[in-house]
């Protein structure tokens, strides 16, 4: 998918306008960066162990968890290279549908947090596996309202059970990494009820993929990609699942 002209002047966002200024030739120092800084933050990625409570493997046909945590292009982008994820969506959780539009998410007051919806086959990976996933390579769950450059409760870290099982594993498994002291801090993750998911617009979809030259990609989830190859390389695939041009993204 090419995002237009017209599209990139939408996008908009402040993560976006910190970084508009940059030249032709800080994105390429950038990439050359990226080399020295992706191989450092592989290896010091956090192992987390895996969690306690899970589903049973194989529970039924297909199952879709919804997670949030900061920039919607980077946790897509993790997803759509884990083995087992059918779909993974950018989209907006937790506020009304009338306002579930980029420009008005981006003011941070609709209640709304940029989050992917992922479309998982059971049989292949587990709901909790695919927590493993967002706590250790997705985002930092103890960044409160923010991740990395991005502020505002729009960037929160929060999980949407799409079922009462989900709910009690995501309920565990925060209980669990804090009582071990796993990261530096507490994790911060909130498990908010179950709401409705609107797909992000069309030019946010596969943003990672289609322009990983771009400075935000490059700096913020690049990276997010080489750890997930080094911490769960049997869980990596190096085609990632797009949403595709023809695809319908409701």
């Amino acid at each position: 998918m090419k995002t237009s002209s017209t599209d990139m002047i939408r996008i908009g966002s402040a993560r976006v306008a910190r970084l508009a200024g940059l030249t032709a030739a800080a994105v390429l120092v950038g990439a050359i960066a990226l080399q020295f800084v992706g191989r450092a933050s592989a290896e010091d990625a956090r192992v987390i162990p895996p969690p306690g409570m899970d589903e049973k493997a194989g529970s039924s046909g297909t199952e879709t968890a919804v997670l949030a945590g900061g920039c919607f292009w980077g946790v897509q982008g993790v997803f759509q290279h884990v083995n087992g994820v059918i779909s993974a969506t950018s989209g907006y959780t937790g506020g009304s549908k009338d306002a579930a539009h980029y420009e008005v998410v981006s003011t941070g007051d609709t209640g709304h947090a940029e989050s992917v919806r992922i479309v998982f086959d059971p049989h292949k990976i587990s709901y909790g596996h695919l927590l493993q996933i967002y706590f250790a390579v997705a985002h930092d769950p103890t960044e409160l309202n923010y991740q990395g450059p991005d502020t505002g409760t729009q960037y929160r870290s929060a999980i949407f059970p799409t079922s009462q099982s989900q709910a009690d594993i995501a309920k565990a498994y925060i209980e669990q990494l804090n009582h071990a002291k796993v990261f530096d801090a507490a994790v911060v993750t909130k498990i908010e009820p179950a709401r409705q998911f609107y797909a992000a617009e069309a030019y946010h979809q596969d943003f990672l993929t289609t322009h990983p030259d771009y400075p935000y990609i490059v700096i913020n989830d690049l990276p997010k990609i080489k750890n997930l190859q080094h911490l769960f390389p049997g869980d990596y695939r190096a085609d990632p699942i797009l949403v595709t041009a023809s695809a319908s993204v409701k």
